[in-house]
């Protein structure tokens, strides 16, 4: 949750991982509930260019592969603005979102998109289906690591389908985040970080069958994974094969594979610093670009404030004005970069990069460089 300026020191939790040994699932512990992270939420999916295309892709995808038309259902779970299920619903197919956060559900609510302010589980799902709700599709996208009761989530999911129903899933894939050190991608807001070996698990554990998988590069790497219920006689792809084996090649059914990670962790810190500490010797200004979760993780880890990034822009109004928690560096509109001119700007959000050195271009036309700090900081040409 983003400050606002003037308000008291806001508290500390501890940032770390665990990793269960029998089944690698990488879980953090609740330091806060749900409730706290999402009574007044500041991300929303509409103010990404190259995630709206993304989402836009899917929704055509999944017309065209389900056969979706007037008579099927679409329930998106964590359907934020409606940024994906106004596809649908422009389209004239039935869609339902459940977002939790109040704030975000209206703005879905006032663009049309019928959304229902409420966490979802076994408890929701059974009164969905009483009210005649059961889905031929019901997509996940980007929630199951903000689930802290995961059983009761995935149950769910199995209660919501139809027969013949699909779920969809995407969700960050570990064996990307390890291997390209996104350890800024690990915030208190995301409890659980899956393999395709773990999340295959967790469904199974609930009567839901992994029939397909894809590999996306959205949020540094990420997971789709297409589920049916067991009774379904849906035949498994080859690609989930592949990813478990390659998972299991690279360590992840073991626990050296973390150990290795926390040391490039460390590296990439070492990195981060240097960078900084060379350009303020050099007189050179630092501004952000974006004031994502993944911001706060490495600001903090790094122990870097406004002494070292003077401040960083955000296209979101929700953000603009507030600070970045623990490091206190102010969030401005995105003109506050051609007002200043600074010599740096460091790429928070560095999984939209190209789309950000695309819409800044002109922070190049005074010799401005744009700098991505993951997995080693990188100064781009």
């Amino acid at each position: 949750m983003l400050v606002s300026p003037g308000a008291p020191k806001e508290p500390n939790f501890p940032l770390c991982t665990y990793v269960c040994d029998r089944c690698h699932l990488v879980q953090l512990p609740q330091f806060q509930t749900p409730d706290e992270i999402f009574s007044d939420y500041v991300y929303l999916s509409s103010y990404s260019t190259s995630w709206l295309e993304h989402l836009r892709r899917f929704a055509e995808l999944a017309r065209q592969r389900f056969a979706l038309g007037q008579e099927s259902q679409v329930v998106e779970i964590a359907s934020n603005d409606g940024a994906l299920l106004k596809n649908f619903v422009e389209a004239k197919i039935p869609a339902l979102g459940i977002e939790p956060a109040h704030n975000v559900a209206a703005i879905a609510n006032a663009a049309g998109v019928p959304t229902r302010s409420e966490f979802f589980g076994t408890a929701l799902a059974r009164q969905l289906r009483s009210e005649g709700h059961s889905a031929d599709l019901v997509v996940a996208n980007n929630v199951l690591a903000h689930v802290p009761d995961l059983n009761d989530f995935v149950a769910g999911i199995a209660m919501l389908l139809k027969p013949n129903g699909v779920a969809t899933l995407e969700f960050p894939h570990l064996l990307r985040l390890i291997e390209r050190t996104e350890f800024d991608t690990i915030y208190h807001e995301h409890f659980s970080y899956f393999s395709l070996t773990c999340a295959t698990t967790v469904l199974a554990a609930h009567g839901l069958r992994v029939v397909d998988v894809e590999e996306l590069p959205t949020h540094g790497g990420s997971l789709r994974i297409y589920a049916s219920l067991e009774s379904d006689a849906a035949v498994v792809s080859a690609a989930c094969g592949r990813i478990m084996d390659e998972e299991e090649a690279a360590g992840l059914n073991g626990l050296q594979a973390f150990a290795d990670f926390a040391a490039r962790v460390r590296e990439a810190k070492e990195s981060f610093l240097a960078f900084l500490q060379r350009e303020s010797a050099r007189k050179k200004s630092v501004a952000g670009y974006g004031a994502p979760a993944k911001a706060a993780t490495l600001l903090n880890y790094c122990g870097v404030g406004a002494d070292a990034i003077a401040y960083t822009v955000d296209r979101n109004p929700y953000k603009q004005g507030k600070l970045v928690p623990g490091a206190r560096i102010p969030i401005f509109a995105p003109e506050k970069i051609v007002e200043t001119k600074p010599d740096f700007v460091v790429i928070f959000p560095w999984n939209i990069r190209d789309e950000v050195v695309s819409q800044q271009a002109i922070i190049r036309s005074w010799g401005g460089r744009f700098v991505v700090p993951i997995p080693v900081t990188e100064i781009l040409a």
